[in-house]
C-alpha cells in the first residue's frame, strides 16, 4: 500500500514532523494557511519575547545563531530561527503555503468494523489499515477548493492560534453596548507593528486576562502612553510571575526539571517503590513552592498590588501556568502606566467596563480580550465525521483521550503533535516526532486498544491530581522526563541520557539530552 504522509501545519511541530517523516525516507506534504512558516510566531506583537531562556528553547541539532545574544530573544528573532531551521533542512519544498484544511474525513473500513478491533488500525501499526484520509483545503489566494488523500494524517495545528476564546455575557452587557472598540489578542497581534502602534497610542487601554499575552500586551500599551494613558489590566485569575529563572539564584531547573524532582510527585503507570517513595517525598513539594514563592514575595511587590495567587507555585508548575514577566513589568505598575485589577465578574457599559462589586466603570477607548484561544474546539472541527469529533473531544469532565499524548485508541493512521504542553514546547514537539518517526517506520507497534486507553486514564488521574480544574491543558511538565522513559522505551533506546549517577538524578534535562535517537541506544 501507499504511505503518503500528509502534515496539517507548519508551524514549530509541523516542521519537526516534516524533518523526521523525511529522515524515515517519507515523502511528507505540509499544509499551512499562512504565506510563511512559524505558526504562530508569524503574528505576535512586538514587544514579544520567547518565555523560555534560549538555551532551553533549542532545536536538537540546530543551534541559535551566534549573533542572538538575548537570553529571551524577540519574536522576531525566534520566527527568524525557525525559518532558518526550515530551509537549513531542506523542508520547504514539501509545504504548502496558502493551503488552509477545511476538514478531514477517514474513508475505508465502517464503523461496525472499527468498533470490533483489538488493536490500533486493527494491527496496531502506523499503516495496517485499508483505509485513507481525504483533506479538503482551500488554497487563499484563488479561493479554490482542492483535494488530497493520504494513508497517514499528523495534527500540527496548535492550541493557542485561529479560535479566540471570548466569555459570554448577558444580554444588555456585553460589547454591543460600548461604544468604544473591541477586539481579541489575536487580532491585535496579526497587525503588522506600524498599525499596532498606531491602534493604542494615545488611547485607554484595558486588557482582560492574566497570561503571557496579558502582561505583554499590557508592556506595549505602557510603553506607547506612560502614566497620561494608563493601561487598565483586569485578571480573574492570578499566576505567579517569573522576573527570571533562578529563584534565590538556584537555577529553577534544579528545583523542578530533574529526575529527583519527579520523584516527588506520583507519576502514571509508576511501580508500588516509586509510589512509596513519591509519598515519603512528597513534603518537599511544599518545601520548593515555598522557597520560590518567598523569592517572589520578596522580588515583586505582590502584596502592595494584591496580587498574590490562591494556588501553589508547584499547581501553577503542574499546569504550565508560569511564565517569564516582561522586563521592567513592576516598575511600569509601580509608576502607574499599568493598573492591576482582580476580577471575577465584569459587565460592559458605554463607556467601558464595570467590575464586581464597583460602581464607577474604568472607562477605556479599546478592550482587548487576552483570554486565550478554544484549542478543544479547534481540535473538534478539523474532522468532518461527527463521530470523529465525538471521540476526539472525550468527555467534559476528562482530557483529550490521545495515548502518548498523540494518538487517539479509535481514530486509525492519525497523531496529534502539539496538544500536551510542557515547560517548553519546542523540545516536547521533537521527542513526540522523533517518536512519531519511530513508529511510521514500525519499529515497533502500539498495545491493544484496552491497554492504551488504560493508559490515557492513569495519565488523566495525575493530571487531575497535580493541575486541579486545569487538567484538560494536558500538562506533562511535572513529569517531563518520566514521559521521555516511555517514548524512548517505545523505541527501544536507553532512556538514561547522562552520565553518572549525580548528573542523572540532579541534572535538569533537555531535548540535548535526547538528540538523534536511534534503537538501541
Amino acid at each position: 500500500m501507499e504511505k503518503r504522509v500528509a502534515i496539517i501545519g507548519a508551524g514549530i511541530s509541523g516542521l519537526l514532523a516534516c524533518k523526521y517523516t523525511l529522515s524515515k525516507g517519507f515523502d511528507p506534504m505540509v499544509f499551512e494557511a499562512q504565506e510563511e512558516v512559524g505558526g504562530l510566531w508569524t503574528q505576535t506583537m512586538e514587544s514579544t519575547k520567547l518565555q523560555n531562556l534560549r538555551d532551553t528553547f533549542e532545536f536538537s541539532d540546530f543551534p541559535w545563531p551566534s549573533s542572538v545574544k538575548d537570553m529571551c530573544p524577540s519574536g522576531n528573532q525566534l520566527l527568524e530561527y525557525i525559518q532558518s531551521y526550515a530551509q537549513h533542512f531542506q523542508l520547504l519544498p514539501y509545504i504548502k503555503l496558502s493551503s488552509k484544511v477545511i476538514s478531514i474525513d477517514y474513508e475505508g473500513e465502517s464503523l461496525e468494523e472499527m468498533q470490533s478491533w483489538e488493536l490500533w488500525g486493527g494491527v496496531g501499526k502506523a499503516f495496517g489499515s485499508k483505509g485513507k484520509w481525504k483533506l479538503k483545503f482551500e488554497y487563499t489566494k484563488d479561493c479554490s477548493i482542492k483535494e488530497y488523500v493520504a494513508e497517514f494524517v499528523i495534527l500540527c495545528i496548535g492550541r493557542f492560534s485561529g479560535l479566540p476564546s471570548i466569555p459570554e455575557f448577558p444580554t444588555g452587557h456585553g460589547p454591543d453596548v460600548y461604544s468604544g472598540k473591541v477586539l481579541h489578542s489575536m487580532d491585535y497581534s496579526a497587525l503588522h507593528n506600524s498599525r499596532a502602534a498606531a491602534l493604542i497610542k494615545g488611547k485607554r487601554i484595558a486588557i482582560i486576562g492574566s497570561g503571557k499575552s496579558a502582561v505583554d500586551l499590557a508592556s506595549e500599551c505602557a510603553q506607547a502612553n506612560g502614566t497620561e494613558k494608563p493601561c487598565t489590566m483586569i485578571q480573574r485569575n492570578i499566576h505567579w510571575m517569573l522576573p527570571d529563572g533562578q529563584p534565590w539564584g538556584v537555577n529553577l531547573g534544579y528545583l523542578c526539571f530533574n529526575r529527583f524532582a519527579e520523584l516527588i510527585v506520583h507519576k502514571p503507570g509508576e511501580g508500588y517503590l516509586t509510589s512509596v517513595l513519591a509519598t515519603l517525598l512528597s513534603p518537599l513539594r511544599w518545601v520548593i513552592s515555598k522557597f520560590v514563592e518567598s523569592h517572589l514575595r520578596w522580588k515583586l511587590p505582590l502584596r502592595k498590588h494584591k496580587m498574590i495567587p490562591t494556588q501553589s507555585f508547584v499547581q501553577e508548575t503542574s499546569s504550565c501556568e508560569i511564565f517569564i514577566l516582561p522586563e521592567n513589568f513592576y516598575d511600569k505598575v509601580e509608576e502607574g502606566s499599568i493598573v492591576l485589577k482582580r476580577s471575577q465578574k465584569f459587565k460592559f457599559c458605554k463607556e467601558g467596563l464595570i467590575l464586581d462589586g464597583e460602581i464607577d466603570p474604568i472607562k477605556s477607548d479599546i478592550v482587548i480580550f487576552a483570554t486565550g484561544y478554544k484549542g478543544d474546539e479547534k481540535l473538534n472541527n478539523i474532522f468532518a465525521s461527527p463521530t470523529f469529533q465525538n471521540l476526539i473531544a472525550g468527555s467534559p469532565t476528562s482530557t483529550i483521550p490521545i495515548y502518548r499524548q498523540m494518538i487517539h485508541p479509535r481514530i486509525p493512521q492519525l497523531a496529534v503533535v502539539g496538544y500536551a504542553e510542557s515547560i517548553s514546547n519546542l523540545y516536547t514537539y521533537e521527542m513526540k516526532c522523533q517518536w512519531l518517526s519511530f513508529f511510521l517506520d514500525q519499529t515497533f507497534q502500539l498495545p491493544s486498544l484496552k491497554e492504551m486507553e488504560k493508559d490515557i486514564k492513569m495519565w488523566e488521574t495525575y493530571m487531575k491530581k497535580y493541575a486541579g480544574n486545569k487538567y484538560r491543558r494536558a500538562c506533562i511538565l511535572g513529569v517531563q522526563i518520566w514521559y521521555n522513559d516511555q517514548l524512548c522505551k517505545d523505541i527501544g533506546c536507553n532512556p538514561k541520557r547522562k552520565k553518572g549517577f549525580f548528573s542523572e538524578l540532579f541534572e535538569p534535562y533537555g531535548l540535548a539530552d535526547y538528540r538523534g535517537l536511534t534503537s538501541n541506544s
